[in-house]
């Protein structure tokens, strides 16, 4: 017998019985649901995680300075950022100075936040100007109150996202500074910031009162406002070459340290993102690998099940089996076709389950606003687990219908 007429068969009886076999079918069905759901999910969310820190520059690094061991002579200065962008192995480099004040309007009252740096700023940041433009050296060099704002921030405050030449007062410690709009940018995140989520941050801190707002504005300026020393505790570098980030990251800590002479304290703490983006991936991959082999054992559930009404269907197809033997079928063709039959029962409760599960992932990654990741190995998964699963719980019953001799087939009521 061929296989096209094994196929025949096992369809014939699955349609036969259709109630039992969609029973039977329940737990591959949930088994695979359930298996390509998580897997679905957990690869949009990776995706997702990774995505943003990689807007952030593949090759951005931070250096922090450590509070517990240095010294106010330890915090950096312009003179060392300058010193650092003279490296072969940097491209830019940025101060990173946050100031958290009240914004206003002339129709809005707002939470404000300053986000202060150079020119390099608008590199290291994940967003081009839609409207307007950055910051100039010279506006840099002069402290202007110039700066940027992101199209979130912009509908926040003015209520649509064209803001440029707009005016927006910032008040700290009461003193009140008028900065002028000079760019909108759509930046989704900065420097591991995502603009909606801190929005959202900043208005909880009003109690939900309030609207928010956050401006990139020159480090010069900010520290006008805030009347600090021109002393920084984080800048950001990008690197010239995003496979050589350690190289880049030693050598501008070993700058800073020979600038400041304090190799024997431990000062700076240097952080590279793309060290991020491998610790989320193997994290997320080992969550998902795990949640998706608990989810998996319902499949060895709906296993048995295949196994208990194979075995169901050979007894009450015994006589079946008697005719065909004695009418000379061979006992492989008998042993392939119960098989067979095993096969396609849970290859099409795979199925079942795979659009389920991939509608079930469309569902949550809409809700939790990731994208949707279906990936050709996630199909393969899929249909390879129903077959694994109907070749080996299928063999046992296949081999004792093969295997049952005829006259006692034949003696069967």
């Amino acid at each position: 017998m061929n296989i096209r007429e094994n196929i025949r068969i096992a369809i014939f009886s699955i349609r036969t019985n259709l109630m039992r076999s969609l029973l039977t079918m329940l737990g591959i069905i949930i088994g695979v649901a359930s298996v390509i759901a998580v897997i679905t999910v957990g690869n949009g969310g990776r995706d997702y995680i990774i995505g943003m820190i990689r807007e952030m520059g593949s090759s951005a690094i931070s250096i922090m300075v450590n509070a517990t061991e240095a010294q106010s002579s330890d915090y950096i200065t312009t003179e060392d950022i300058a010193a650092i962008k003279e490296l072969d192995t940097v491209e830019y480099i940025s101060p990173y100075v946050m100031t958290m004040g009240s914004m206003s309007t002339e129709n809005t009252d707002a939470i404000g936040l300053l986000l202060g740096g150079n020119t390099d700023l608008r590199y290291l940041t994940s967003g081009d100007c839609v409207y307007g433009r950055y910051f100039t050296q010279a506006e840099f060099d002069a402290g202007r109150a110039v700066g940027v704002i992101d199209a979130t921030s912009a509908r926040q405050l003015f209520g649509r996202a064209d803001v440029v030449d707009e005016y927006v007062n910032f008040t700290y410690n009461n003193i009140v500074t008028r900065i002028r709009i000079i760019g909108v940018t759509d930046m989704a995140s900065s420097f591991g910031i995502d603009s909606e989520e801190l929005m959202s941050t900043m208005e909880s801190f009003g109690g939900g009162q309030m609207s928010s707002g956050m401006l990139m504005v020159p480090s010069t300026l900010s520290t006008q406002i805030t009347g600090s020393a021109d002393r920084f505790d984080t800048v950001y570098i990008m690197a010239a070459d995003e496979n050589d980030l350690e190289g880049a990251g030693n050598a501008a800590l070993n700058c800073l340290r020979a600038r400041h002479n304090n190799y024997e304290r431990d000062c700076y703490t240097v952080t590279n993102m793309a060290t991020y983006i491998d610790l989320l991936d193997t994290v997320i991959n080992v969550f998902t690998i795990f949640i998706a082999a608990v989810s998996a054992i319902s499949l060895l559930v709906g296993g048995i099940g295949v196994m208990n009404i194979m075995l169901v269907s050979i007894t009450e197809r015994t006589r079946e089996i008697g005719i065909r033997k004695a009418l000379g079928a061979k006992t492989s063709t008998i042993l392939f076709q119960f098989l067979t039959e095993s096969i396609i029962l849970c290859l099409i409760g795979g199925l079942i389950g795979l659009l389920l599960g991939v509608f079930g992932a469309a569902l949550v990654s809409h809700l939790m606003n990731v994208p949707l990741a279906v990936k050709f190995s996630t199909v393969a998964l899929a249909i390879g687990f129903s077959t694994a699963i109907g070749v080996i719980f299928g063999v046992y019953p296949a081999r004792r219908a093969a295997k049952m001799p005829p006259i006692e087939a034949l003696r069967r009521e």
